[in-house]
């Protein structure tokens, strides 16, 4: 018998995580559904190489993001073959009902538009993960962590002055 928590209760404890993540890499909510899915059944898959001397939220991240932006590649590929699909921005969004200022709206957006990488890093930063966990989930230094979140920071207040 292992001290290990059980696979199930740490997705549903960490279901916010994977939520945001599939909302900021998928527009439709159909597409939504099997993301979620699909990154469950990878975590699921996964648990037992996971090393539990590392964050669990950190694991959950990589393997998450790592699902996403699979999927939004191939997404991506299909949609330059197919003229009739729009390409529509992605809205961040939790499934938790909240207010929301403008300011927050156009921040969302702002990250809604960043590539792949530099969206997950925000993401993860803006949720208040330290640099060695972004580091960790994105398989990058720290210090690259911190070049990239403050060049992010530098775009999202030049975008907000304009």
């Amino acid at each position: 018998m292992t001290d290990k928590p059980d696979i199930t209760a740490l997705l549903e404890e960490h279901q916010n995580l994977i939520y945001k993540i599939v909302h900021s890499y998928c527009p439709d909510r159909q597409e939504q559904e099997d993301l979620i899915q699909e990154i469950m059944l990878q975590l699921v898959k996964g648990y037992d190489r996971f090393d539990h001397r590392v964050k669990v939220t950190t694991w959950m991240y990589k393997v998450a993001f790592n699902v996403a932006i699979s999927h939004y590649r191939k997404t991506k590929r299909r949609r330059q073959y197919i003229l009739s699909m729009p390409d529509k921005p992605v809205q961040i969004s939790a499934p938790i009902k909240q207010e929301v200022d403008g300011r927050l709206l156009l921040l969302r957006k702002f990250i809604a538009n960043l590539d792949p990488l530099h969206r997950a890093i925000m993401i993860m930063y803006l949720d208040e993960n330290s640099h060695a966990e972004i580091a960790e989930a994105m398989g990058i230094t720290v210090s690259n962590v911190g070049t990239k979140i403050g060049r992010v920071k530098k775009l999202l207040k030049q975008k907000f002055n304009q």
